[in-house]
């Protein structure tokens, strides 16, 4: 996975910390491929953490993330994952400070759905202001056994 080769060691050397919990953090770039490398990147590290009952959600919600952040903003793009008291959380963080909000879509839009996938798929969600611009995050349970409640995608659709 090219571009993470600098950010992989500080997670080797640094993610794991008992008192602090597990954490996990990388550099992308701002061009499509990324989606494809955070998407490997969560796989990789929810599966090496154990919780690989959380890999299908979390890889989905990431994949939403950083592809408005690739699409919507500009810079780098920064994927980090915590775990601790029992919750997995995701940011993504860009260089935009515009929040994002959830707005209505037609039947037939290719797009807009990401934050009510968010908001149907985690624990809880939102996105704050940061020094570079914002961080969109959600949070899961954090545990091997969760079960994460999956509705059907169906209801991601308007009623037509």
């Amino acid at each position: 996975m090219t571009g993470t080769s600098r950010s992989r060691a500080l997670v080797e050397a640094g993610g794991r910390d008992s008192a602090a919990g597990r954490v996990a953090s990388w550099w992308l770039s701002s061009d499509l491929s990324s989606v494809r490398t955070a998407r490997g990147l969560t796989r990789e590290t929810l599966a090496a953490w154990g919780f690989e009952d959380q890999v299908e959600v979390a890889e989905l919600l990431v994949s939403e993330l950083v592809g408005n952040a690739v699409d919507h903003a500009y810079g780098q793009v920064r994927l980090s994952f915590s775990a601790r008291d029992g919750l997995l959380r995701c940011e993504v963080e860009d260089e935009d400070p515009q929040l994002p909000r959830i707005r209505s879509v037609d039947v037939d839009a290719e797009s807009g759905r990401g934050l009510v996938l968010l908001d149907m798929l985690s624990n809880r969600w939102g996105g704050v202001p940061t020094a570079r611009g914002k961080a969109m995050w959600f949070e899961l349970p954090a545990f091997a056994d969760a079960e994460v409640e999956v509705e059907s995608l169906a209801a991601l659709a308007p009623a037509a």
